[in-house]
C-alpha cells in the first residue's frame, strides 16, 4: 500500500467481532477479493485489490492481539523510529492504546492523539 515513505499510510486494518460476515461485505461493495490468514484457531482477511491481487487492507476478528480495538478502520502510519514517536505521542499528550507488537519484522503500536482519535504508528525494520 506504500513506497515506504516515512509519514504515508502503510496499510490499513478493521476489526470487528464477525470478520467473515464483515469481509463479504467489502468483497460485494467494493469488489475487494479476500486471502485467509490463519490465526490458529480462526481466520482474519487480507483485503486484495481485484486487478493485481496486491492486499491493500485486513479486515480482523477482534479477538487475540486486536480484542481491545474498536470496530473502526485503523489507519497504519509509518515512522522512521517507533520508540520515538511514542515519546512524542506522550508528551505531546497523546496515548498509547497497545504497546509494541510486531508483524514480521516491523514493529506498530496503536495510539491516541490528544483528541482521542485512533489510529497505529508503524516501523518497517530492513534487514
Amino acid at each position: 500500500m506504500s513506497d515506504n515513505k516515512i509519514g504515508t499510510m502503510a496499510w490499513l486494518d478493521l476489526s470487528v467481532g464477525d470478520a467473515k460476515n464483515v469481509k463479504s461485505f467489502y468483497e460485494d461493495v467494493i469488489g475487494w477479493k479476500s486471502e485467509n490468514i490463519s490465526m490458529g484457531e480462526y481466520d482474519d482477511y487480507a483485503m486484495l485489490e481485484p486487478s493485481n491481487n496486491e492486499a491493500v487492507a485486513g479486515v480482523c476478528h477482534a479477538q487475540g492481539v486486536n480484542k481491545d480495538l474498536p470496530p473502526a478502520w485503523l489507519p497504519y502510519f509509518l515512522v522512521a523510529d517507533i520508540d520515538v514517536s511514542i515519546k512524542a505521542v506522550i508528551a505531546k499528550g497523546g496515548a498509547l492504546v497497545s504497546e509494541i507488537k510486531t508483524m514480521g519484522n516491523d514493529k506498530y503500536a496503536v495510539i491516541k492523539d490528544p483528541a482521542g482519535a485512533a489510529c497505529a504508528i508503524y516501523q518497517k525494520v530492513t534487514l
